[in-house]
């Protein structure tokens, strides 16, 4: 297979202007991680870069003119660069990376660690997830037909997805109800005879725009009865095209369409579909979501590493560039702007320990084994990535809020990892209880440890004071 761009490489100018920077992206893997990571990864993690770097960030811009204008023509293109890509990342063996091999048997054979690491530089450029077949919300879909789907219901949807020749949707959040509390969810799914009816409205349900999208991943009630509110729900696939679905319109990410892929406000009006369909069985929804949510959370803070990175690097741009001389001074010659610099450096680096610590949480057992670690790097990540975004929109000025700047669109984005698999807030309130689980316990240790304090000190004959106490009453002094 072959490309029509012509494919160059970026070592000259590496080699003569980056000597700062090591030239190869398996040298700069944080030291606690690299023990576990394989040889096969460390060669590809290097590929990867190169690909998206070379490849993928150049082409970004390309596949943007390539959509094409209004909205009917947007939300039905299919931009021809992006199958080249696709091609070329064949070739280049980076396709289903996302698929962790100790619980998975479809995916490329590498670890969640091993694909963080890959995701970052994946996170770079709004192509390089869909060319390499590991873009959400396919990935997270993808788990779900892997995991709890069976046989039928792999062949029918997992293998093309696998294969990169259709898109999938994730319907869950509703226009109506408080959609962060899952249990909330109001769509109804009624059994009559051999099918499900389904009745209700979804909206955020990204993918839907694409006219490659062939099925939904849908949440809803099967038994809004039921004693426990977590056993009401259930989780159906549904064909795209089944008779009652309507797509009403895409909804806009602070002005930014995202097409062809998209928002979409999908109704379902007397929706049948086959009782076959069902994922794992009635009354089991939560178990399925929970268990696509966790990976996916992971999988957006590995993304975000790498979109911090990208907008560190227009921050260093614009600071260096000769052009830009406010008061006579570039803008690094400005203190305030290297002390920025060096705050985004310190949180990139930060936030990338606690989500490799997760990646590997993961491996050792599995997600439910390090929600802690996953919902830390849930809050943390997108909160560090805006900062790191803001501060180089700061930097360019009015450059930096238009389309000039890949940065407006980057920051509209990170603003939405604060919502998108749960709101930081339900995150940090779950983090907050059980961490305020251990209070009791603290005030107990606190308070022995004071009196332990207190008989080692009678023990040498010491009077516990306070070292500054004073005592002193001015009206008692002699007066000189």
């Amino acid at each position: 297979m072959s490309v029509p761009y012509k494919i160059e490489a970026m070592e000259e100018l590496l080699v003569n202007n980056g000597k700062n920077t090591p030239t190869k992206a398996s040298d700069r893997i944080p030291i606690i991680a690299k023990p576990f990571v394989s040889e096969r990864a460390l060669k590809l993690l290097d590929v990867v870069e190169k690909f998206v770097e070379e490849e993928c960030i150049p082409a970004d811009a390309v596949y943007q003119q390539q959509v094409g204008t209004g909205v009917q023509q947007r939300f039905s293109s299919h931009p021809p660069i992006l199958e080249d890509l696709k091609k070329r990342a064949h070739q280049l063996g980076l396709w289903n990376m996302f698929l962790p091999k100790n619980h998975f048997k479809e995916g490329a054979g590498f670890s969640n660690l091993e694909y963080g690491l890959m995701a970052e530089y994946l996170g770079k450029s709004g192509v390089a997830s869909e060319a390499t077949n590991c873009s959400a919300p396919d990935t997270g879909n993808m788990e779900v037909f892997a995991k709890y789907g069976t046989q039928e219901q792999k062949d029918r949807w997992l293998k093309p997805l696998l294969e990169g020749k259709i898109r999938s949707a994730f319907l869950m959040t509703e226009p109506e109800v408080a959609s962060s509390d899952a249990t909330n969810i109001s769509l109804t799914m009624t059994k009559d005879g051999n099918d499900y009816v389904l009745n209700g409205s979804k909206w955020w349900s990204s993918g839907a725009g694409d006219p490659r999208c062939q099925v939904y991943i849908v949440m809803g009630k099967t038994d809004p009865n039921h004693e426990s509110v977590y056993k009401q729900q259930s989780v159906i696939f549904v064909p795209y095209d089944a008779p009652g679905i309507t797509i009403q319109r895409m909804l806009s990410v602070m002005g930014f369409d995202d097409a062809p892929h998209g928002h979409g406000h999908v109704t379902f009006n007397n929706v049948r579909i086959p009782a076959a369909n069902m994922c794992l069985g009635e009354g089991r929804g939560f178990e399925v979501i929970q268990g696509r949510l966790g990976p996916g959370r992971i999988h957006h803070a590995m993304r975000s590493i790498g979109a911090a990175e990208k907008a560190l690097e227009w921050f260093l741009a614009r600071i260096n560039d000769p052009k830009k001389k406010p008061f006579g001074k570039q803008l690094h010659e400005h203190g305030v702007m290297l002390e920025r610099v060096a705050h985004s450096r310190i949180e990139i680096d930060a936030s990338r320990l606690q989500v490799l610590n997760a990646a590997i949480m993961i491996d050792s057992k599995d997600a439910k084994f390090a929600l802690k670690e996953i919902a830390e790097a849930k809050v943390l990540v997108p909160d560090m990535l805006l900062r790191v975004i803001d501060r180089a929109i700061q930097a360019y000025g009015g450059a930096g809020v238009c389309q000039d700047t890949p940065l407006a669109n980057m920051w509209a984005h990170g603003r939405t990892m604060r919502i998108v698999d749960g709101p930081d807030e339900v995150h940090a309130l779950q983090l907050g209880r059980n961490e305020n689980k251990r209070g009791e316990f603290c005030l107990k240790k606190i308070e022995w440890q004071k009196k332990r304090s207190a008989e080692m000190a009678k023990s040498y004959g010491i009077e516990s004071t306070d070292l500054l106490q004073l005592n002193r009453e001015w009206s008692k002094q002699s007066k000189l």
